[in-house]
């Protein structure tokens, strides 16, 4: 669908930038703005129904009828499977408060959203937005009508209070984030109306709406409660009072206290006072216990106009470790998950499932490969970097490993033999990188390292460097069952080429900061953020510093040649920063993808990055009345999964 976006107090005019907003095609699991979703199947939607528990409400006149509690253009989730019922809790578990993403990524809403696979944004809590032809400037329009969780209306004055107050208090916000800076200066906000507001950039910035789809929290960034936030602010509140509320509560100054009320991200489930804009509130926060309970404002209907979400309630009990939760699915404790459990645990759940009431979903990692091997191009070692920086020598790494084995003893046939590279079903997967150079060829390995000079062995039958010493590579890992396995069997592939290899264990913390330094010879880690790469590129980028395959040249790049190490004029690296630069600042879409191409192009050529096994399945917990839950999803952190399954559409399919 196309519109140009028409609203009357704009007064900037833009030039024929005419952009997409949202789908065009009714599709199960996702969001349409209701104008659409009439447009779309010819339906009207004029009547709208509201939990018994909130129609109770009303009738008791503790709350405004629900046409009253919804915005004037609600968000229609299509259900995956049928219309639902209101009503149950569902059970989950957590680890407590250092496992919040297990509450965020089923509750959160962002100012946009991906559709379930990443390649299209959707409005959400933005109803509507337009892109100016130079890709500097950028539209919003906020629903008219949206509340926040207290019933009090989101309008502007809480994007230009986050802006003013929050984003430019140098107290709140000592360092401004990097995706809200674009040519070395921070975006700029100007209010147009009560719902309508403006960001605007110095340079062309036309992938700001993927960074918004990707981190644009609601709540936090951009739209925040301020009728509530400023009762803690010392623009609001004479410094006096506040520093004497802050001791109160713990605080040595007011912006702490301002955080802990609001602006840290786990505010929302640790402080029952904020005011939010998702499906479920924190109702209860104990040792034991979170307990998030529906929002009667919530902006979301089904098809037939029934105000999302269906449940009315989320239990997380607390557990200790991942036996637990196994424990707890086998015992029919688990309404619905998927965090904690892993392919591993694939038999024992299924043996269980009639003891437990459950069925087991099939969900798709959304990894190109569990266990990648990054080749550090910028290794110290002088012999070692001219054999990394050689192409015939990862050709070789790459083709001595035999994935369909490695697929079948560690992973059971539940991934895919692959290269590392972007997952089937997203934007820019290619067919041709997933398979490149990931044959079992062990012979044709052999060949490419006696092509490049090294023909000599030891006593021992491991090859000679050029300086006469035994060929040995240190691989470096955090420790996880899944990769030791795998670790084992390639140091075994590697060592049949004649290639010593040595491995070595560390605790992630230490991996991680040896990693960014770029000590590692080889890191192995996984190759993910597949999804959406257009918000993340990191990994293709080198710039995600646990896959160490050019961590000086991404250093160099990121701090703009004030670090690192500088990649070689004409070199392929220093073409991937050259084309991620131009990608950035591209509006036309066509030439971006075509750029985008040409890096993904240079990357199946090189292959800086070995693959192993991907794409594989993780065990979804589903109550046998628990519905609305879909098989084969992508789930990856892109796509804030569980998010794209929509949980706000789950139901209970009651007697």
């Amino acid at each position: 669908m196309f519109r140009r976006v028409l609203w009357g107090l704009l007064v900037v005019i833009f030039a024929a930038q005419i952009l997409a907003i949202g789908l065009n095609k009714i599709v199960p699991g996702e969001y349409y703005n209701l104008t659409d979703y009439e447009r779309l199947t010819g339906k009207k939607i004029t009547k709208f129904n509201e939990a018994p528990m909130l129609k109770e409400m009303v009738e008791k006149g503790l709350l405004p009828p629900v046409e009253e509690r919804l915005p004037k253009n609600p968000v229609v989730v299509t259900p995956y499977e049928e219309i639902g019922q209101y009503g149950g809790t569902w059970r989950r578990v957590w680890f407590g408060l250092p496992d919040q993403p297990n509450v965020d990524k089923i509750a959160v809403e962002k100012l946009v959203m991906f559709d379930k696979t990443g390649g299209v944004i959707l409005p959400n809590i933005l109803e509507e937005w337009q892109v100016s032809s130079d890709g500097k400037t950028f539209v919003f329009k906020i629903r008219e009508g949206l509340k926040w969780s207290d019933g009090v209306p989101v309008t502007t004055e809480d994007v230009r209070f986050w802006y003013e107050d929050i984003l430019l208090d140098e107290n709140l916000t000592p360092t401004i984030p990097s995706w809200l800076i674009a040519g070395g200066k921070p975006l700029k906000v100007e209010i147009v109306d009560k719902c309508t507001f403006k960001v605007n950039f110095e340079v062309p910035y036309p992938l700001f709406l993927y960074q918004l789809a990707y981190r644009g929290q609601g709540g936090y960034v951009f739209v925040v409660p301020s009728h509530y936030l400023k009762n803690f602010h010392p623009k609001y509140v004479p410094l006096e009072k506040l520093t004497q509320m802050a001791k109160e509560e713990g605080y040595d100054y007011w912006w702490q206290l301002f955080a802990a009320k609001g602006t840290n991200t786990n505010a929302w489930i640790t402080n029952p006072e904020l005011p939010v804009l998702y499906p479920w509130k924190l109702k209860k926060l104990t040792d034991s216990q979170l307990v998030i309970e529906r929002n009667p404002y919530y902006f979301k209907v089904d098809p037939e106009g029934n105000q999302l979400p269906y449940i009315d309630e989320i239990v997380f009990y607390r557990i200790q470790d991942k036996q637990m939760a196994l424990m707890k699915a086998m015992a029919g404790e688990i309404d619905m998950q998927t965090r904690h459990f892993g392919t591993e645990q694939f038999t024992i759940l299924l043996e269980n499932r009639e003891k437990g009431g459950y069925r087991v979903l099939r969900w798709v990692w959304g990894v190109g490969s569990i266990v990648t091997f990054y080749v550090n191009q910028n290794v110290k070692d002088p012999v070692l970097r001219e054999l990394f920086q050689n192409p015939k020598f990862r050709y070789a790494l790459s083709l001595a490993i035999n994935r369909e084995e490695i697929a079948t003893l560690v992973f059971h046939n539940l991934g895919e033999p692959r290269q590392a590279s972007l997952i089937t079903g997203v934007a820019f997967y290619d067919p041709e990188w997933e398979k490149a150079y990931a044959e079992y060829n062990p012979e044709k390995a052999n060949a490419l390292l006696d092509e490049i000079g090294l023909t000599k062995r030891d006593a021992e039958g491991y090859r000679i460097r050029s300086d006469g010493k035994r060929l040995e590579i240190i691989i470096e890992y955090s420790v996880t069952d899944a990769v030791v396995d795998v670790l084992e069997m390639v140091k075994q592939y590697w060592e049949n080429l004649g290639i010593k290899v040595l491995l070595k264990p560390e605790e992630r913390s230490l991996y991680m900061t040896r990693c960014e330094a770029g000590e590692p010879e080889i890191g192995a880690w996984s190759f993910d953020r597949c999804a959406a790469v257009l918000s993340d590129p990191g990994r293709l980028l080198g710039t995600v510093w646990d896959g160490p395959w050019a961590p000086l040249y991404a250093r160099w790049y990121i701090s703009g040649g004030k670090a690192g190490e500088e990649p070689p004029e004409g070199s392929d690296i220093r073409r991937i920063y050259e084309l991620w630069d131009k990608v950035k600042v591209t509006v036309d879409e066509e030439e971006r993808d075509r750029l985008f191409k040409e890096l993904i192009n240079i990357h199946k050529k090189n292959i800086f990055f070995i693959g192993t096994v991907g794409e594989v399945q993780i065990p979804v917990i589903v109550k046998d009345n628990f519905r609305n839950v879909p098989d084969g999803l992508i789930f990856d952190h892109p796509l804030f999964s569980p998010k794209n399954a929509r949980p706000e559409q789950f139901f209970f399919e009651l007697k």
